[in-house]
């Protein structure tokens, strides 16, 4: 779970923020799929579930401005555990800080525990390519030797056939 929320600063504390301070927001995989889009926004939200390996990317632009106008954004990514309101949840279920604490532990125990999943699965793919990588160097190594023993075969009668020929054998 990723959720992220922005907003344009204010750079005039007590006033409006001007319609020039306004972002587009876009936030995209690192396959060019996009999971959030807003035109224009002074702020916004988003949370997504991510099904995609690799670095997702927020991209915020502003249109031309003339002259040049400086925009600052307050991010907050959090993915993970660190997506979950925890506050909300002791709010919702009326729960005591210790469940709480407990209900924190466990996500993460279930975390690492998929963690470990993953990587005994990467660890088993590895280790199958590296099986299949030897069997190959194998017979390469193995049609090497003979390739090298059939030239230095034919090297040894052609020799013979040559001497036998100019009678020196």
């Amino acid at each position: 779970m990723t959720v992220g929320k922005y907003h344009v600063v204010n750079p005039n504390d007590g006033h409006p923020l001007p319609d020039s301070h306004r972002v587009t927001v876009r936030v995209t995989s690192s396959y060019g799929n996009s999971y959030h889009y807003a035109d224009h926004v002074n702020d916004g939200n988003f949370a997504y579930q991510t099904v995609e390996e690799g670095d997702y990317l927020a991209c915020f632009t502003a249109a031309n401005h003339s002259p040049a106008t400086t925009i600052t954004i307050e991010f907050d990514w959090k993915s993970g555990i660190a997506a979950k309101d925890w506050g909300s949840v002791a709010k919702k279920d009326s729960v005591e800080l210790m469940e709480v604490e407990l209900k924190k532990m466990l996500d993460t125990v279930q975390s690492i525990n998929e963690e470990m999943y993953y990587l005994r699965e990467r660890e088993q793919e590895m280790q199958q390519l590296n099986r299949s990588t030897n069997d190959k160097m194998f017979w390469f190594s193995f049609l090497s030797i003979l390739v090298s023993l059939s030239v230095s075969g034919l090297q040894l009668w052609h020799l013979k056939t040559f001497f036998e020929k100019k009678k020196l054998i």
